[in-house]
């Protein structure tokens, strides 16, 4: 059974959208996305709350979720 997260980051000063930028230009979603069990990661930016954004992220399951949380 497949596990879908739905966070929310939030910040000031557009710090979460930085926060989201970062992940993708550095490599770091990509290898997320890499990983065994990963079946989406995805941040969307909401359009009346420039300071928040959403992160989709599915697993195929929890061993796929624990594996991911032990992970560097």
């Amino acid at each position: 059974m497949a596990i879908a997260v739905n966070l929310y980051y939030t910040g000031t000063n557009g710090s979460a959208r930085k926060f989201a930028q970062e992940m993708v230009s550095t490599g770091t979603v990509n290898q997320i996305r890499a990983e065994a069990g990963n079946l989406r990661y995805e941040y969307f930016f909401p359009m009346d709350d420039p300071e928040t954004v959403l992160l989709i992220d599915a697993w195929q399951d929890q061993a796929a979720i624990d594996a991911h949380h032990a992970s560097p």
